[in-house]
C-alpha cells in the first residue's frame, strides 16, 4: 500500500468509526489481530476494540474527533488529534488531544500505540469514567 492509501485508511477509521458512529466499518478497516498497546489498557482483537468504541460512546453519546496532523512513512501513519465530547451524565464538555501511532497490514489497522492528553484530569480518572480500567 502507498503512504496516501494508507493516510485515507487512517482518515476513513476516524471519520466513519468515530464521528459518524459506523461499527459496521470495524470489520473492513481494522484487523482481526488488531492490538492497541496504550501503555494502561491494552485492547485486542475486533471484540476488544467494539467494547472499548462502544463503552466511549456510552460515556460521550457526542464524541467528535478532529484529525490535526497526518503523517505517514512505511506501513505506520501517526495522527495528532482531538476529542470533543459532553461527558454523561453531568453533560460538561471536555476534550481530549491525542497522539496515534498506527500499523497498518493489508489495508487494516493491525496496531497501534497511543498517547492520550487528558485536559479532564488524570489518565486513571478518564479511564474509570470510560470503565475500562
Amino acid at each position: 500500500m502507498t503512504i496516501e492509501t494508507n493516510k485515507a485508511i487512517v482518515r476513513r477509521v476516524f471519520e466513519e468509526i468515530f464521528s459518524n458512529k459506523n461499527l459496521s466499518a470495524v470489520e473492513e478497516l481494522i484487523a482481526p489481530d488488531y492490538i492497541n498497546h496504550n501503555g494502561t489498557l491494552e485492547i485486542s482483537g475486533l471484540e476488544g476494540i467494539k467494547k472499548a468504541i462502544e463503552v466511549q460512546f456510552e460515556a460521550f453519546p457526542d464524541l467528535h474527533t478532529t484529525i490535526e496532523d497526518m503523517i505517514a512513512e512505511g506501513d505506520k501513519v501517526v495522527v495528532r488529534g482531538t476529542d470533543h465530547f459532553t461527558h454523561q451524565p453531568d453533560s460538561k464538555r471536555g476534550m481530549f488531544t491525542w497522539i496515534e501511532i498506527l500499523r497498518l497490514e493489508n489495508g487494516r489497522l493491525a496496531e497501534a500505540w497511543s498517547e492520550p492528553q487528558l485536559n479532564v484530569g488524570s489518565v486513571d480518572d478518564a479511564l474509570a469514567t470510560l470503565q475500562l480500567k
